[in-house]
C-alpha cells in the first residue's frame, strides 16, 4: 500500500497458528492527500485495490486463521458524499486537516495503538519501544493485544512482509515497513518471511519478466541493508 494510505506490516504465525495482526503508518501530516474537488467525479481519478497475493500455505497460516481486513481499501461515505477516499493508489480528503485517522482505524476494522500497548510491548520484549512507536508513526492494528498473550505464553510466531521489485532501490516509504520489521524481529526473536513479488509486477507493470526478476535481487540488498538477522530470514 502506499506511504500515503495504509502500508502494512503484517505479522502471522508459526506454530501454533494466530490470529492476523497489522499496524499501519501515517505519513506527515497533509503529506501526499489531495484536496476533494466540488462537483461531479471528485474522486473518479482513484483506481480500484488489488487485494495482495494469497501468501503460500507453506510460509502462512490459512485463510481460515487469519481473518482479513474489513476492507482492502476505505471509502468514508456520509449521506451519499464521500469524505475521504483511501486506496493503496490515492488519498483523497475533504478540508485542510487532510486524513480523519479515527475515522480510517474504523473503516479498516483496527484499534488504536495507544500507550498502554506500547508500554506492554516494551514489558513484553524487555526493550525500549520504536521510535515509530513512540512518535505515533504506527498507529493501530488488528489482534496484536492477543499476538502478546499468546508470545507471553510460550507460543511460536513469525514476521510476514514483503516488497513488490519495479524500482532499482528502495526510499524512504519502502524503508518504513522494512526498518520497523527488523526491529520486530529483533525484540521478539522470531523468523521473517520476505515475499518479493516479481511476478505481480511482471502481470501490472510495463516490465519483463527477467527485468522484475533483476529487480528483485537490486532490492533484495537493500532489505538486507536494514540489519535483518539473515539466519532466521526466508525470502521467495
Amino acid at each position: 500500500m502506499s506511504r500515503a494510505s495504509t502500508s502494512s506490516l503484517s505479522v502471522r504465525s508459526g506454530v501454533p497458528k494466530l490470529p492476523y495482526a497489522c499496524a499501519h503508518h501515517r505519513p506527515p501530516r497533509g503529506a501526499g492527500v489531495k484536496k476533494k474537488n466540488s462537483g461531479a467525479g471528485a474522486a473518479a481519478g482513484a483506481k480500484k485495490s488489488v487485494p495482495p497475493p494469497a501468501v503460500p500455505a507453506a510460509a502462512a497460516p490459512s485463510a481460515a486463521a487469519a481473518p482479513a481486513p474489513a476492507t482492502s481499501d476505505a471509502k468514508v461515505e456520509e449521506e451519499g458524499d464521500a469524505s475521504q477516499v483511501v486506496t493503496p493508489w490515492d488519498v483523497v480528503a475533504d478540508g485542510e486537516g487532510g486524513i480523519d485517522y479515527a475515522k480510517l482505524i474504523r473503516d479498516f476494522g483496527c484499534s488504536p495503538i495507544d500507550k498502554s500497548l506500547i508500554d506492554r510491548v516494551e514489558r513484553v520484549t524487555g526493550r525500549k519501544p520504536h521510535r515509530f512507536l513512540r512518535r505515533g508513526i504506527f498507529f493501530s492494528h488488528r489482534d496484536l493485544e492477543q499476538v502478546l498473550d499468546l508470545y507471553e505464553s510460550g507460543q511460536k510466531f513469525y514476521l510476514y512482509t514483503g516488497r513488490g521489485p519495479s524500482s532499482e532501490a528502495l526510499h524512504m516509504g519502502h524503508l518504513i515497513p522494512f526498518q520497523f520489521t527488523q526491529w520486530l524481529q529483533e525484540a521478539f526473536q522470531v523468523p521473517l518471511v520476505i515475499e518479493l513479488t516479481d511476478d505481480e509486477k511482471f502481470l501490472w507493470k510495463d516490465l519483463s519478466i527477467d527485468e522484475c526478476y533483476r529487480l528483485a535481487y537490486a532490492n533484495a540488498k537493500d532489505i538486507i541493508a536494514c540489519g535483518f538477522d539473515v539466519e532466521k530470514v526466508r525470502a521467495l
